[in-house]
């Protein structure tokens, strides 16, 4: 018998059918349930090493944080040597640090633009020789009731750490360092000061922060996983037109990305499969809490509950003394 059925619902039919087909091929390519994870979980960035915390209701990149810090618990100062093997030692697997170019050509670690805010200093790094900069007290403006109290005044002369002292502390440790600045020139002599480094060093060093200085790292030394929002965005808009498939998007490659929390279940298999999509092509991927906002962290057992079983990257965290025998529980 001839077929008797219009050409047009003949071809709505095989439309239907190619589109279900491939809504059921993004489904298993991407869904967890067939996924074993095992034992692993997270692993932990610690943000600047064991710190003074602070709340960040109202933060600004101009806020002076050192002035609104929670009730000390601990005597360790953010950025310094002592606080990031303080880290290490508690369980963190990654230490971020912030770096910013000195008069005399060298790299500080310290977090602020300018040194008036935790120190009895003015001006800008970039005012101070790495020499001049250690006489300073990193701890002066530290105050937890509103200036009545300062209690690490005097005890943070000589802390501010060089770059070179760090790299040199810490030679086997993964580092992840964070351009404060969108300064070409701090991506060349930064570049430059990491090339000095053999292979197998670079492989557990990271860079992000501005995009033009942090373009320049990634142009010269390909084998430094590297962020910035221009990067990041560029990965993940080509992830998601293609991620649905399984491939990852050149763009992707030997990248440190930073996913929000709230931006996350939008990626395609996540969280493990993701994670181990990323992985696949040299890329590390940290959960930040929240939309991404300042400093943001898995600071409490609360905020550790939302991460998404299953992933098995590395979680941002604030209090990595406080987090790091929760996660190891």
């Amino acid at each position: 018998m001839a077929e008797t059925r219009p050409r047009w619902r003949r071809k709505r039919y095989v439309i239907g059918a190619v589109v279900v087909l491939l809504a059921v091929f993004a489904f298993v390519n991407n869904t967890q349930l067939f996924t074993e994870v095992g034992g692993k979980g997270p692993k932990l960035l610690a943000h600047r090493g064991v710190a003074q915390t602070f709340s960040t209701a109202g933060v600004g990149n101009d806020t002076c944080t050192a002035e609104r810090i929670d009730a000390p618990v601990h005597g360790f100062l953010e950025n310094t040597i002592p606080s990031m093997r303080a880290a290490f030692d508690a369980g963190a697997h990654l230490v971020e640090l912030d770096v910013h170019p000195t008069r005399d050509g060298q790299f500080a670690v310290f977090h602020d633009w300018r040194v008036d805010c935790r120190t009895e200093g003015f001006g800008t790094t970039r005012d101070f020789t790495m020499a001049e900069l250690k006489r300073l007290d990193i701890g002066h403006g530290y105050t937890a009731d509103g200036g009545r109290t300062f209690p690490f005044r005097g005890r943070g002369i000589g802390l501010m750490p060089s770059l070179d002292e760090v790299l040199a502390a810490f030679p086997r440790e993964p580092l992840l360092i964070h351009v404060k600045s969108d300064d070409v020139a701090e991506g060349v002599a930064l570049a430059q000061r990491l090339s000095e480094l053999d292979s197998s060093r670079l492989a557990d060093i990271a860079v992000y922060g501005g995009d033009a200085p942090v373009q320049v790292v990634r142009d010269r030394l390909p084998r430094i996983r590297t962020m910035s929002k221009g990067i990041m965005v560029d990965c993940l808009l080509q992830y998601e037109a293609i991620g649905w498939t399984g491939m990852i998007p050149d763009a992707c490659a030997n990248t440190e990305l930073h996913i929000p929390e709230s931006y996350a279940p939008w990626l395609w298999a996540w969280p493990s499969k993701f994670v181990s999509r990323m992985e696949s092509v040299g890329s590390r991927v940290v959960l930040v809490a929240g939309s991404g906002g300042f400093s943001e962290g898995f600071d409490t057992p609360e905020a550790l509950a939302r991460v998404p079983g299953g992933f098995t990257g590395f979680v941002w965290t604030n209090r990595i003394a406080d987090v790091a025998p929760l996660i190891n529980r």
